[in-house]
């Protein structure tokens, strides 16, 4: 009897054994047994490992041991690409990454980095440099292991070339030419579970959401968190069942518009994150920015009709398009937006009236006016909005100035009025007033 309690206590202790190293946070969640049956679905909304673009500016978005190229398509294993990451750790997972840009470095020069616990593995055209994996202290002296998210951070973006380093709240740079660490206090950002730096902008992303930020202070400007399926995930239909569907979504959403803005035929654009709706008459469309305007790829702070083109404001640029099937990108744009207009962006909305020649554009609640005839063109402060702090978009049509400020609107009979009026006008849900929902 005493031996029969003696196995069974045994094999008790063996199945805790067992357990404790399963619930260990080294360990946990690494089992290429149940990874490599897993049906990954990136549409459904989930929290990344390690993002990173490669040499050819593909990001790369890990999760587990699967590996997502690009904004669409299947996960597949990661070591069908970076085979030595199981071959050196046998756990398959990547905890940060990021393409280094140094160009006073040639030796890390466009070389991806990978974070797995305490080492680091350097790859240059998918292929593992000689004597990786190394110890994260030996090439990155100061920095801790089991990172979050690391991105890069070149000159000009930050003073030196820099990697960003992120570990729970703790964040550093790291000087590549000094090899100094600073610690840094990133208050207006949450905890990155990963990030990367994408078209010379810096992403933070935390869950299945995002923020874009400031490599240097952390500030995060604009209207953020926002959903990493409508933006870097090319989940249009997000898991909708028809393409009807996801029409009324768009149409009946009572999520805040980006930018408005009304052409010389009456058609109305108006851009939600990484989707516009055009309505022609009561013809209602709806589709991707990148599939009409693909040099954008996403995202406008403003848009403004003049002259049958549409003039697309994102960040510092302006994008400009001849309007038609399909919307014709011009040559030699995008250029700097101090350069076409003569404000430093970003600004919030802008407008043309008919039958004038002067941009309106709302930064913060200043009016600046643009005579778009001059050569060459310089603002003017027109005046102060003071019935709002911020407006969202703005257009100019039949029936004067609409303001867009989150998901309802305001009627004015001129910018004039906007900017002097004291009575506040009425209030207009936009997917009833704009867009013709229902409900």
């Amino acid at each position: 009897m005493r031996l029969i309690q003696t196995l069974c206590l045994a094999l008790l202790l063996s199945f805790a054994a067992s357990s404790d190293v399963a619930d260990d946070p080294d360990t946990a969640g690494h089992k290429p047994e149940l990874h490599h049956e897993a049906k990954l679905d990136r549409c459904a909304g989930m929290e990344f490992d390690a993002i990173a673009v490669n040499e050819e500016g593909i990001p790369y978005f890990f999760k587990g041991d699967h590996l997502f190229k690009g904004f669409h398509g299947k996960a597949e294993l990661s070591n069908e690409t970076f085979p030595e990451l199981d071959d050196h750790h046998n756990l398959g997972h990547v905890d940060a990454a990021f393409r280094m840009h140094s160009e006073d470095s040639p030796d890390h020069h466009d070389h991806q980095f990978f974070f797995l616990d305490n080492k680091v593995f350097s790859y240059y055209k998918h292929k593992l440099e000689k004597d990786y994996p190394k110890d994260i202290s030996d090439l990155f002296p100061g920095i801790p292991d089991h990172l979050d998210a690391a991105v890069e951070c070149p000159k000009p973006d930050c003073t030196d070339d820099t990697v960003i380093f992120f570990k729970g709240d703790e964040i550093y740079h790291f000087n590549m030419k000094t090899k100094k660490v600073d610690e840094k206090e990133f208050k207006s950002m949450p905890n990155c579970t990963g990030a990367f730096r994408y078209m010379e902008h810096y992403y933070c992303f935390h869950g299945h959401q995002f923020s874009k930020f400031d490599p240097v202070t952390g500030d995060v400007q604009g209207k953020y968190p926002k959903e990493t399926r409508d933006y870097f995930m090319r989940c249009p239909h997000f898991g909708q069942k028809s393409t009807e569907e996801h029409i009324e979504r768009e149409q009946c959403s009572r999520v805040h518009l980006d930018a408005i803005t009304s052409d010389d035929d009456g058609s109305i654009y108006a851009f939600r994150g990484y989707h516009f709706v055009s309505i022609t008459g009561d013809k209602f469309h709806s589709d991707t920015v990148e599939s009409a305007f693909k040099e954008l790829h996403s995202e406008v702070d403003a848009v403004f009709s003049y002259e049958g083109h549409l003039y697309m404001i994102k960040d510092n640029e302006v994008f400009v398009y001849k309007v038609g099937e399909p919307h014709t990108h011009l040559e030699g744009y995008p250029k700097p937006l101090k350069e076409v207009l003569g404000i430093e962006g970003p600004v919030d909305a802008a407008f043309v009236c008919a039958d004038h020649h002067i941009a309106h554009v709302i930064k913060g609640q200043t009016v600046y006016d643009v005579e778009l005839k001059a050569t060459p063109r310089a603002p003017a402060k027109e005046g102060t909005i003071t019935q709002f702090k911020k407006i969202d978009a703005a257009m100019c049509g039949p029936k004067g100035v609409t303001a867009v400020i989150g998901n309802h609107y305001y009627l004015y009979d001129s910018p004039k009025i906007m900017m002097m009026a004291k009575i506040m006008p009425e209030q207009h849900r936009v997917s009833q007033g704009l867009f013709g929902c229902d409900h």
